[in-house]
């Protein structure tokens, strides 16, 4: 228990020295854990299987999936796909109070369940909403905190490469049942938006859009079924075993491809980018992954997960007050920390002790998501603050009030999927995927 106690603190505090000092958050996550490894083992043992473990940790046919999805989202933010699914979310929301603002969270809810990335769908829905809200005279910090709270809801609705990313580092965890499991509580995280968003727009007398033709409304869904097809194509595909998530994957870039090529708004002078844009993302991932490898090998030879377990269940055998307190952990880890390095990291160490609770390892990973995606919209490194605020043209500062009103009720929608199970688990249940 000592060594562990050592081990926490050197990995740890290292780890957030170099954070703090500047350090890629990669290379953090290597040094910290060589620093603690080197405690029990022979510093030439440490580098020969932290090179193995980094290369093994690469080395899945499971992260083609999360390489094909992003070079997707590429293509879609390019390919013109957001202007029609704004165009549907505006027919399906228009008629609200402040129709707007719930068309840019519809718009996110639709895209980001195509493209899985909630900074392309910030940047993406965001670039055609601001404009028009501005032009109807909503505030802007208002405009840019409604795009910033919903654009990360497809971390949740599929295709989700963080999901995939849970699953590998969970031990092989269903990536069926996880995408399934993601459905309800997203769709939740986007209601929640629209109730928070409804209060304010009523307040401020925001306009409602014109009632939308029999005639226009039917050629907006004929225009937007090209692009709503990718899911039912590439979700039910790998739901139904007709192919993998890999495969899928692969599907879902020739198919955005093509669509984008038919629609004319991508040529073949912007491949060069969409290239560029996904080996970047690519090479950050799985430097990620590979060093989030060695992190979980330190943290197994240490014995720190079951450390960490231990001092949770002493200080309750309550399974209620245990959530509570992981999911705090979580919602402050994610202010500081991004998305991906935080599942991977963070999985190995509470996982265990969610199943020892016996909670569902497809139910963990749904409340693991959901509680570090709100934190990308908060500061101090919440990378859809940062797009919303750029695409929206506001400083921060004018954002985080109303932000604060959604980031509220998004806790509060965080605890109903944390302790009602059935939301995360009914739809793959139904399915017979658990």
């Amino acid at each position: 228990m000592e060594l562990a106690v050592q081990a926490a603190l050197l990995l740890f505090g290292v780890f957030f020295l170099l954070l703090l000092l500047g350090v890629p958050i990669s290379i953090s996550i290597g040094i910290s854990s060589l620093a603690s490894v080197i405690l029990v083992l022979p510093i030439d043992i440490v580098l020969f299987t932290a090179a193995q473990r980094m290369l093994g940790g690469i080395n899945s046919f499971a992260l083609l999936a999360v390489i094909f999805f992003i070079m997707s989202g590429s293509i879609m933010n390019n390919g013109g796909i957001a202007l029609r699914l704004v165009n549907l979310a505006k027919l399906i929301a228009g008629r609200l109070p402040g129709s707007l603002a719930h068309t840019n969270v519809v718009g996110n809810m639709l895209f980001g369940s195509i493209s899985g990335s909630a900074v392309a769908s910030a940047a993406a829905i965001g670039s055609v909403m601001s404009p028009l809200q501005a032009k109807e005279g909503y505030d802007k910090g208002f405009s840019a905190a409604v795009n910033i709270a919903s654009s990360p809801v497809g971390l949740l609705i599929p295709p989700s490469g963080v999901l995939i990313l849970y699953s590998l580092t969970s031990g092989g965890t269903s990536i069926s049942a996880l995408f399934m499991a993601g459905y309800l509580p997203g769709i939740l995280m986007g209601l929640a938006v629209m109730i928070v968003a409804y209060f304010i727009a009523k307040k401020n007398n925001y306009t409602v859009s014109e009632k939308v033709s029999i005639r226009d409304a039917i050629k907006i869904i004929f225009q937007a079924i090209p692009s709503l097809m990718l899911i039912v194509i590439v979700i039910g595909g790998i739901v139904a075993g007709i192919f993998t998530a890999t495969e899928g994957a692969a599907i879902a870039v020739l198919y955005s491809l093509v669509l984008s090529l038919i629609y004319g708004n991508l040529t073949w002078s912007h491949v060069p980018k969409i290239l560029k844009e996904t080996i970047v993302m690519t090479g950050i991932v799985l430097f990620l992954v590979g060093a989030s490898s060695i992190m979980s090998w330190a943290m197994a030879v240490t014995g720190l997960p079951s450390a960490i377990s231990n001092a949770l269940l002493s200080i309750s055998d309550n399974p209620i007050i245990i959530l509570l307190i992981m999911m705090f952990m979580l919602l402050v880890i994610g202010t500081f920390m991004d998305l991906t390095p935080a599942v991977l990291i963070f999985t190995p160490i509470f996982l265990p002790i969610a199943i020892q609770l016996g909670i569902d390892p497809v139910h963990f990973g749904i409340m693991l998501v959901f509680n570090l995606a709100i934190g990308v919209i908060t500061p101090p490194v919440g990378s859809c603050l940062f797009i919303g605020c750029s695409v929206g043209n506001v400083p921060i500062e004018a954002v985080i009030k109303p932000l604060s009103k959604f980031f509220v009720v998004l806790v509060v929608t965080l605890l109903f999927v944390v302790y009602i199970p059935e939301i995360s688990l009914a739809l793959p249940r139904w399915l017979g995927l658990l």
